[in-house]
């Protein structure tokens, strides 16, 4: 399993490249291959390539070449472990009953979440949540109670998945509930593509962060009580005690 981060070169890892380069099998959905096409070695490789909600069968078919004794490398954006292939590829492994024939490994990738607040400034310097809006594998009905967890609870909050063409009720009533508990001059960051060509970054507040576009690719990171932003900044103090 190997985490891409947002797809650039200068954010994948070393121990990432590695495993790039000595796969004789690469899994993964056609975007984030894409993304790695000036990376991935030429010659000698087999590419296997699947497009959205085929994510059972490429677990499958990443275990079938894992155990027919191939070094297969399954690709996520972000971290394969954070709402990655890591889960599923490991439970169809493990379904299998054959997991001691198979070295599996998690080589780790910078995730959204870190490549989004990176570009804010410093918004997840205290406990956050993270929340995936997405309801096709989780109803809505639990996600909407673990918004109200968080909100009451003053975490920060990181939405992936916020908004799609079909989906676009699932941010408005998210904001709803953190309205419950939290200023409208709340501040939220509203990064899209993060890491990649036309990336967008967005610093407004919990009332109007919805006329920024967002979209899939976007991830939105709501501040606490006590978050700020200043001079283009977003930031959640830690508690330091700063004199002078």
């Amino acid at each position: 399993m190997v985490g891409i981060g947002p797809g650039d070169q200068a954010h994948l890892s070393h121990g990432a490249t590695e495993e790039l380069a000595s796969a004789g099998v690469i899994v993964g959905y056609r975007t984030y291959l894409q993304l790695l096409k000036e990376i991935l070695p030429t010659g000698g490789q087999l590419i296997e390539g699947s497009g959205m909600r085929q994510e059972v069968e490429r677990a499958r078919l990443a275990v079938a070449h894992a155990l027919a004794g191939r070094r297969v490398a399954v690709v996520s954006s972000g971290d394969a472990g954070v709402y990655g292939m890591a889960g599923l590829v490991l439970e169809v492994l493990l379904g299998t009953g054959r997991q001691s024939e198979v070295d599996f490994r998690v080589v780790p990738g910078i995730t959204a979440a870190s490549a989004a607040a990176a570009l804010l400034g410093a918004p997840l310097m205290h406990d956050f949540a993270v929340i995936s809006l997405s309801d096709l594998l989780t109803p809505w009905e639990v996600i909407k109670r673990r918004i109200e967890a968080a909100a009451w609870g003053d975490f920060v909050v990181v939405f992936y998945n916020p908004k799609s063409r079909r989906r676009v009720t699932q941010i408005e009533e998210a904001r709803e509930v953190l309205l419950r508990h939290r200023k409208p001059d709340t501040p939220v960051g509203v990064v899209t593509g993060a890491g990649r060509s036309g990336q967008q970054v967005v610093l407004s507040d919990l009332e109007r962060f919805l006329e920024a576009e967002i979209d899939m690719q976007s991830v939105v990171l709501v501040g606490n009580s006590q978050s700020y932003i200043r001079d283009g900044f977003m930031v959640t103090p830690r508690g330091y005690r700063i004199e002078g």
